[in-house]
């Protein structure tokens, strides 16, 4: 038994917080079928976005853009996320009492399995493919098993899918419990519609005083699990039925481990108004194969019938990871919300600088002359990571050229209720000039940073109405050096840090500031030097939390390994990532991008001969595999050539993967040749370059290495599996909706004609077919033995000229 879960978050977007997910499976056209591609059509070609097509009956128009008769009206939009999954059930075979995991029902077929649910009462019944239990006032109804089922070892999950309305009853609950042989002695789940609370409980005489309860949320609740492992029984929640978040823990009461239990799925109300509860998926595991976001809601008609053919694309194709990126410290700085952001990184024809931080009403930096006199060219210096930088340079103190900007009042009201905190990085070899300054509209509040006179340490001067410039001098080394520095002053915790060093001191904290001035104040102590992204802050944040722009800004984050350089990149893109492996090289900097975030993390992934793809669920979108997870492979299932549909199976013999010459190089690096002369005096050369992000030129040398060995001559491999997975065995077809990129599947049983009897591929792809009872899998394959590596003493891993490749 299985089922198809199409879910579509309507009004929803990938960065909404616990988004809603509503079921619409029983629209989809299964006799059409979806269709999803995922992965590669090789390992070396890069992993594309994966696709899925679903094909719904649109009937009654609620698949229809801006249709207000439509349940999800106004939320039929482009963007939506969209999941697809495979509900499996485990039969129940043997003899009583059987594990509660063998207790499946999908409800689809509308009447009440009397061999479950034999003991069901109130008017409970099954209705569009659901368990539907009344909750009336004065009434208890519910499903209720035989008393034929154990906790020990085993799980009871369920999807709660429609939720009862207070209805103005003093109490409403839906509950789902397995039941001791003692009226009242049981635990599970239970609902509050009144309070809105879901509580995981252990009852007896039908209480429990230590129940502990969570406010329920359909994204964090929707699923409910309880289960029995090593003594302990176990609450559990989960938004897909894939990930699970243990809820409660307690030590098994004793009738758990000696008794047989039943289990109820039950509804009742005090008074109001009735409605129900629904439940699905009793037992079921959930495997998914698709999470993305629907591109567009096309309406087509054959006749006067109507249907949405929706097309969804994953994650790779969503705006954030595809839009281009600015510098490694702007993106940087934009993750720490800055108020306030000029990088300064305008070409040398501007006259003003701009914001990019996104706060309204916040002006530009513009040109203001002080006497006659002086320069200030933007694009005339380096700043950070050798960025462009304007370079402010006055004939004197008093004559020259500075920037200042009317911040508006969304910073105004802001810095009533914070201080303000300050970033930017500067050089000068000249003291007691301004570098930075915020005044009030009216200029009677002041706050002026500076280096001091006496001792080119850091100074802020602060001015309140009425009175005159007070200074706090910090015991930073003498800053006007020529050097680049970076500095972060925090006015709320009194601190400064510079180049990562915090100082601390008593600091006058002015409010009311709107003014922004870069290189001078007051056409006064005009600035003699660069200056650049300059950021401000009006709300809370530390200083701990702005210094790490130090190390972006001086080095770029060389030498970081490449699983946290793709979980910085990819946070550049609002995502997050999961890594499996646990070789990752140290890479180079990237400080300048410029391209899209997916661009450099598939450099990233190309330098370390890794993987790069989306997960099919929701939570951590995007998976990075290092090289080592295919070291060695070790196969997942096997399959009997037999049971395979074999048209399209096929060993392939040719040169397209061939490479024999490679010419390799790193950013500031040696550009190295390497060569296989066997390969090219049989074949003809076969080129391939390989820039990569390395940090030494060893490093590239053993890539290049690596990808010589392995392609110089590659031998015959299969490159498509075809299989129809629905006629599989439970086991295999859950191992086969298991599998994903790098999956290792061995065959068995191959005709005689065939290179031997047995051959191993791993996934690098596959195309699907989910029907009405079918599901074809053709997966893309490659040959696994491609990524064996040396095992000394190793009978497998150790013959000489043969598996005696060191591993990269």
């Amino acid at each position: 038994m299985t089922n198809t879960l199409v879910e579509i978050a309507f009004g929803a977007t990938l960065t909404s917080s616990g988004p809603a997910f509503i079921d619409v499976s029983q629209y989809v056209d299964l006799p059409k079928g979806i269709d999803i591609t995922r992965g590669a059509q090789e390992e070396l070609s890069e992993i594309q976005p994966s696709t899925c097509q679903i094909p719904l009956d649109n009937s009654d128009g609620r698949f229809t853009p801006g249709q207000a008769s439509s349940p999800y009206y106004p939320n039929v939009k482009k963007g939506a996320p969209v999941r697809v999954s495979v509900a499996t059930y485990t039969p129940r075979t043997g003899v009583s009492p059987y594990p509660l995991e063998m207790m499946g029902d999908d409800f689809d077929d509308n009447r009440i399995s009397s061999t479950l649910w034999p003991n069901s009462y109130g008017g409970a019944s099954e209705v569009g493919g659901r368990a539907r239990i009344p909750v009336l006032p004065g009434v208890t109804a519910g499903y209720l098993s035989a008393r034929e089922w154990t906790l020990v070892g085993s799980k009871l999950t369920a999807k709660l899918a429609t939720l009862p309305a207070a209805g103005g009853s003093s109490s409403a609950v839906c509950s789902m419990w397995v039941n001791s042989t003692t009226s009242g002695t049981r635990l599970g789940w239970r609902y509050n519609a009144v309070t809105g609370l879901v509580s995981a409980e252990s009852q007896t005489g039908f209480s429990d005083g230590a129940a502990l309860s969570f406010t329920y949320s359909p994204f964090s609740y929707m699923w409910l699990r309880v289960r029995e492992a090593g003594g302990s029984v176990i609450w559990e929640s989960s938004s897909n039925g894939v990930s699970w978040t243990t809820r409660r823990t307690l030590a098994a009461p004793a009738w758990v481990t000696s008794q047989t239990h039943a289990v109820e799925i039950a509804a009742t109300r005090t008074g109001g108004v009735g409605d129900y509860c629904e439940w699905d998926f009793v037992g079921a595991t959930i495997h998914p194969r698709f999470f993305g976001l629907v591109q567009q809601w096309p309406t087509t008609w054959k006749g006067l019938t109507s249907q949405a053919a929706i097309t969804c694309t994953d994650l790779l194709t969503w705006s954030s990871i595809v839009k281009e990126l600015q510098s490694m410290l702007v993106q940087e700085v934009l993750l720490d919300r800055p108020t306030v952001c000029f990088p300064l990184t305008e070409p040398s024809d501007s006259t003003s600088a701009g914001n990019i931080a996104g706060t309204a009403g916040v002006g530009s930096l513009a040109l203001v002359q002080a006497g006659s006199g002086g320069t200030l060219e933007f694009a005339g210096g380096a700043g950070p990571n050798g960025l462009p930088c304007p370079v402010f340079t006055p004939a004197s103190s008093s004559a020259g050229k500075y920037l200042a900007a009317d911040l508006g009042p969304s910073v105004l009201d802001a810095n009533a209720s914070f201080r303000v905190r300050a970033e930017c990085w500067f050089a000068t070899s000249t003291r007691d000039r301004v570098l930075l300054a915020m005044t009030s509209s009216d200029a009677e509040t002041k706050m002026v940073i500076s280096l001091n006179s006496a001792t080119g340490s850091l100074q802020v001067q602060s001015q309140s109405p009425g009175s005159g410039l007070v200074a706090t001098v910090w015991g930073t080394p003498d800053l006007a050096d020529g050097q680049l520095h970076h500095l972060v002053y925090n006015e709320f915790a009194g601190e400064v840090a510079i180049d990562g060093v915090t100082y601390s001191a008593s600091n006058f904290s002015p409010n009311d500031l709107r003014m922004l001035y870069v290189g001078g104040l007051q056409n006064t102590r005009l600035w003699n030097g660069r200056i650049s992204h300059v950021a401000l802050y009006v709300r809370s944040v530390t200083t701990g939390d702005l210094t790490p722009h130090y190390t972006t800004g001086t080095t770029g984050h060389a030498g970081e390994s490449a699983s946290a350089r793709m979980s910085r990149l990819a946070s550049y893109a609002g995502l997050a990532v999961t890594t499996q492996g646990t070789v990752f090289d140290a890479v180079a900097s990237q400080a300048e991008l410029g391209r899209s975030a997916l661009e450099h993390m598939r450099d990233i992934a190309r330098t370390e001969s890794g993987k790069l793809f989306t997960s099919r669920t929701t939570g951590t979108p995007l998976v990075f595999q290092s090289r080592d997870l295919r070291y060695n492979p070790v196969a997942a299932l096997s399959l009997e050539y037999a049971d395979l549909e074999t048209g399209d199976f096929e060993f392939a013999y040719d040169d397209q993967k061939m490479v024999n010459s490679v010419t390799a190089s790193r950013p500031g690096g040696a550009t190295q040749r390497v060569i296989s002369q066997a390969s090219i005096d049989a074949y003809g050369e076969k080129p391939q370059p390989l820039d990569l992000l390395k940090n030494t030129d060893n490093a590239v040398a053993d890539a290049a290495n690596w990808l010589i060995s392995r392609y110089a001559d590659p031998p015959p491999e299969v490159r498509q599996i075809p299989i129809e997975a629905f006629s599989m065995p439970l086991a295999t077809y859950r191992a086969l909706l298991d599998a994903d990129v790098s999956t290792v599947l061995a065959l068995t049983g191959l005709p005689d004609q065939a290179l031997a009897s047995t051959a191993t591929a791993i996934v690098e792809g596959y195309a699907e077919h989910i029907g009405l009872n079918q599901h074809r899998l053709s997966f893309q394959t490659s040959r696994a033995v491609t990524d064996t590596v040396w095992v000394l003493d190793d009978t497998t891993y150790s013959v000489l000229d043969s598996t005696t490749r060191l591993a990269y």
